[in-house]
């Protein structure tokens, strides 16, 4: 039997392009399965992430664009769950498609070459997401630059009848450029939604500034480090890392270091940074984990009500 052409055995093609190489209803049926209406990828392959898009993507009308947490990923944010793929289309299209879903709007967001703008893909996001959630991702941007406070803010005043313009909004004003990454972002807001001090993202420790900590305060004399699973894989890292940790010892700077393991009990994480910034002179009130804190796990959009109480 003729095999479907090397063109269409890698990922996923439409139904008009394999008619286009001169496949055949039996070849097509043998040696693919469907994925999508009109949407075939050949059998033995193995979609990934990228893939299941770009499956959508044919299976989608092309007045419909990535937004929301989809667009996100495409930017190399590596957070949110991979499926519903979310599109957005402007009048009342209805589409159901396994895995998919299609937002409806009256007026497009702004559009770039890949879905819509970075900028009002973080708007779509916020209407539903949790705070702690809208907090890294929105400092992920802001600090690789994808999105500023004022391209944020004047797209969401501007359209405050958009889903999810509000809780941006809001968000905005909470959000940080000086997180390099997720957990960083994450332990920051732990801390000060528990009510300890704000610490200093990625600021020096040492009066050189030769050593710089992810999490510092240099009043007390702590540092917070995450240590995801780089520091353990990448032997460079690990012995930068002894290093570092040797060097905080000499000279008396009490450190805490976090892990993935270690955030799925965050009260723990505060609780211990609480304890050696006690350690460290600091005479302030405990954490306190009441309303604040709670928020951090909501939705932004259940933190500020509903939508007619802000309107109004």
């Amino acid at each position: 039997m003729t095999p479907l052409p090397d063109d269409l055995r890698h990922g996923p093609f439409s139904l008009e392009r394999s008619r286009e190489l001169g496949v055949t209803r039996r070849v097509l049926a043998r040696q693919a399965v469907r994925v999508h209406p009109r949407v075939w990828c050949h059998r033995h392959h193995e979609l990934t992430g990228a893939d299941l898009v770009l499956a959508a993507s044919l299976a989608m009308p092309e007045s419909a664009h990535l937004t929301g947490i989809t667009r996100l990923q495409q930017l190399g944010l590596d957070y949110g769950p991979v499926t519903p793929i979310r599109f957005v289309i402007e009048g009342d299209h209805h589409l159901a498609i396994d895995g998919v879903f299609l937002h409806r709007t009256k007026k497009l967001p702004q559009l770039d070459d890949v879905g819509v703008t970075p900028t009002a893909a973080y708007v779509a996001y916020c209407a539903a997401a949790r705070l702690i959630d809208a907090l890294k991702v929105g400092d992920w941007l802001l600090h690789r630059e994808h999105l500023t406070r004022r391209e944020l803010l004047g797209l969401a005043l501007a359209e405050l009848w958009r889903p999810g313009a509000h809780e941006a909004v809001w968000c905005a004003e909470r959000l940080r450029d000086d997180a390099r990454s997720l957990p960083e972002s994450e332990v920051a807001a732990l801390l000060t939604y528990a009510g300890l001090p704000e610490p200093e993202l990625n600021a020096p420790v040492d009066d050189d500034h030769r050593i710089i900590g992810d999490l510092v305060y240099r009043r007390w004399r702590t540092v917070v480090e995450y240590d995801g699973a780089q520091h353990q894989e990448d032997r460079v890292q690990y012995v930068r890392d002894l290093g570092r940790y040797g060097w905080m010892r000499e000279n008396d700077v009490g450190y805490v270091q976090v892990t993935h393991e270690k955030l799925r009990q965050p009260r723990g994480v505060v609780g211990e940074v609480f304890r050696q910034l006690v350690r460290g002179g600091y005479d302030g009130p405990p954490p306190v984990f009441g309303d604040r804190w709670a928020s951090l796990f909501m939705r932004v959009s259940t933190i500020l009500g509903p939508r007619h109480h802000w309107q109004r």
